[in-house]
C-alpha cells in the first residue's frame, strides 16, 4: 500500500469495504455459507464480544448494526448478501464519532480488519473481491 493510501486512512473517520477496493484487506469477503447462517454467526460474534454491542438486526435486508464499547465510539453497519447458494458476501461500513478532529487516525479501518479476522475464524473463507 502506498504512503498516500496509508495517509488517506489516517485522515478520515469512515471506512467502508467494497468489491474492488485498492486496499486488499478492505475488499468484500466471501464465505461458504448461507445468508441466514452468516447473519446468525455475526450476531453471535458481536453479542459474545466485549468490544462490540449489537443494536439491530434486519434479516429481510441482510443488515446488522452495532457500535463499539471500547476505544473510540464507532457505528458499524454490516451487510450480508447471498451471491449464490452457499456463497455469501459480507461488507462493513464503519464511521467513528470524533469530537475535536475530523479524523480517527485509522481506528475505523482497524475495526473492519478486526471483524474480518474474527469472521475468518468462524466461517469458511472463500476469497476477497472475487466477483469484482
Amino acid at each position: 500500500m502506498s504512503v498516500w493510501n496509508k495517509l488517506k486512512y489516517v485522515l478520515t473517520n469512515h471506512c467502508e469495504t467494497r468489491e474492488n477496493h485498492e486496499d486488499e484487506q478492505l475488499r468484500s469477503r466471501y464465505y461458504k455459507t448461507t445468508n441466514a447462517s452468516a447473519i446468525k454467526t455475526i450476531k453471535e460474534l458481536i453479542e459474545s464480544s466485549p468490544d462490540y454491542e449489537l443494536l439491530s438486526v434486519s434479516d429481510e435486508r441482510g443488515e446488522l448494526s452495532a457500535t463499539t464499547r471500547r476505544g473510540k465510539k464507532a457505528f458499524i453497519v454490516i451487510t450480508v448478501i447471498s451471491v449464490r447458494p452457499f456463497e455469501t458476501a459480507i461488507d462493513f461500513s464503519v464511521t467513528t464519532e470524533t469530537k475535536l478532529l475530523p479524523f480517527d487516525f485509522g481506528w475505523s479501518r482497524r475495526v473492519v480488519v478486526d471483524l474480518y479476522r474474527k469472521l475468518d475464524q468462524r466461517l469458511h473463507y472463500i476469497g476477497s473481491g472475487i466477483n469484482g
